[in-house]
């Protein structure tokens, strides 16, 4: 009986802390336009404000293996909180955008520690017949706070400040902090194993330039010399780390996880996935605002429902994925989120807000479907030795295709926009430089939904190759036997 009261009370205080992450996470992005005319920077600069939080999520995960290793459940969660608490009270007093962006960036470090570790607990004490559901439960909570998000950052953002976004978030973390200390136990026993500084460097200088070089691609053209030295220093510095994990007898991130053909075909389609998601949750509220002209709160009204949805879909999917596998919900969600992002491709300035809406609750019925069986698909095809691997790579993958979706999609943006203000000032000459940035704007949007278009159909061309659960399971079995 006291093992069952542990399992809930662990995963409750890890949830509300994850909860609070991702809240965190997602606070921002219908605060972008009033953070533009607040900082006067333009939409290139801002989106680092969640390309930035995604790259250190996306560095840091690579190390979350070891430091799953090298200290406790407690002490993880500790530290997380404790850098979410300084993160929120540094950019609440922010007198400039780097002072923001610093303290963001402190807020990524706890975040990064935090999914890793809660998914991994769920590996580590749910059999696998179990993990769907409880993912599905996990999946509730974490998406629950992406759909509130962008309502109640709204409502601040026209009613107060932009400072109370995190503000607000300091007395929660607190009792997140004090709840921990008091019922959080440890799950696995401590290594005193050693920290490999030479990979850590090779993916912090990697990843951190890849990201740099597309974030700058819009501003500054994919022609550029800085953008093209980093971005080819950046993936020969990701090359050299892979080769050195490969030869390591202790590598800091296990790739051997990618011998398992389902771990790399989910993980690819995790990828193309998340790279929609992300860009659609900082498009979308762009093109109401600067486009339409609605208020960040209209904005947030507008996700709602759809997040809402999503939420309560998650433990309906986990248990349909306990029951039929993965193949056939992948399917299923993305003949939902094909036609949502098909749709919004010609946007005008009379799109209707209803539409808008409703095409929202479409996509966000087809990511229920996909979001939290994908993760539970590509870590329960690994042996239990390689979860907390499997686990580091799955959210390294997922941070970073965040990270480089939305600075694509924003680079897209950009670059479309700049070159319908040129074709509209040539074709409407005597019209308003600013009805012809607005309307270059909504025209921006579309183009970039119609990249997003084709992501979802090479993902559903890629769904066709994941086995069946039965497939699955036999190949689950054969690994094992040939390892023993």
């Amino acid at each position: 009986m006291s093992k069952s009261i542990n399992k809930k009370v662990l995963l409750t205080v890890l949830i509300l802390g994850c909860f609070l992450s991702t809240l965190n996470q997602t606070l921002l992005n219908v605060a972008f336009s009033n953070l533009m005319d607040v900082f006067s920077i333009s939409a290139t600069t801002v989106q680092w404000l969640a390309t930035g939080f995604m790259l250190v999520n996306g560095v840091l995960v690579p190390i979350t293996a070891y430091l799953m290793k090298r200290f406790s459940t407690r002490q993880l969660f500790l530290s997380s909180m404790w850098f979410l608490l300084i993160g929120s009270i540094v950019c609440a007093i922010a007198p400039n955008f780097s002072v923001l962006l610093t303290g963001r960036m402190i807020q990524a470090i706890g975040a990064g520690i935090i999914m890793p570790l809660l998914m991994s607990v769920v590996m580590f004490i749910f059999p696998p017949e179990k993990r769907g559901s409880m993912m599905g439960f996990i999946g509730l909570a974490i998406i629950f706070a992406p759909a509130i998000a962008p309502t109640l950052a709204g409502f601040i953002i026209d009613y107060y400040s932009w400072r109370w976004l995190f503000i607000g978030m300091i007395p929660f973390t607190v009792i997140i902090i004090v709840l921990a200390m008091k019922y959080l136990i440890n799950v696995s026993e401590t290594e005193k194993i050693k920290l490999d500084v030479v990979s850590v460097s090779l993916s912090t200088i990697g990843f951190g330039l890849i990201l740099y070089g597309f974030s700058n691609a819009g501003s500054r053209g994919w022609d550029d010399n800085l953008v093209l030295v980093t971005i080819i220093v950046g993936i020969v510095s990701i090359l050299i780390f892979c080769l050195k994990q490969l030869k390591s007898p202790v590598p800091l991130l296990n790739l051997s996880v990618f011998k398992n053909k389902i771990f790399t075909l989910t993980s690819i389609i995790n990828i193309i996935i998340t790279m929609m998601m992300y860009a659609d949750m900082v498009l979308l509220p762009m093109y109401l605002q600067n486009g339409r002209g609605f208020t960040a709160f209209d904005a947030g009204l507008l996700l709602l429902p759809g997040a809402v949805v999503n939420a309560f879909m998650s433990p309906v999917t986990g248990k349909l994925y306990d029951r039929f596998g993965a193949k056939p919900l992948f399917i299923i969600g993305l003949i939902f989120i094909i036609p949502s992002m098909w749709v919004v491709t010609d946007l005008t300035e009379t799109t209707t807000y209803v539409f808008l809406m409703i095409r929202t609750i479409f996509l966000r019925v087809g990511l229920s479907f996909i979001t939290m069986p994908l993760n539970t698909a590509s870590l329960n095809s690994l042996p239990r030795e390689l979860v907390t691997h499997g686990t580091a790579v799955n959210n390294t993958l997922r941070q970073m295709a965040g990270a480089i979706g939305t600075a694509v999609v924003i680079t897209i943006f950009t670059a479309q926009t700049t070159n319908h203000v040129e074709t509209l000032l040539k074709e409407t000459p005597n019209t308003a430089i600013e009805g012809i940035r607005t309307l270059a704007s909504v025209l921006g949007t579309s183009d970039s939904y119609y990249f997003m278009t084709i992501l979802a159909i090479i993902a559903l061309v890629l769904t066709l190759f994941v086995p069946s659960k039965l497939k699955a399971k036999k190949q689950f079995k054969r690994e094992v036997k040939q390892r023993a």
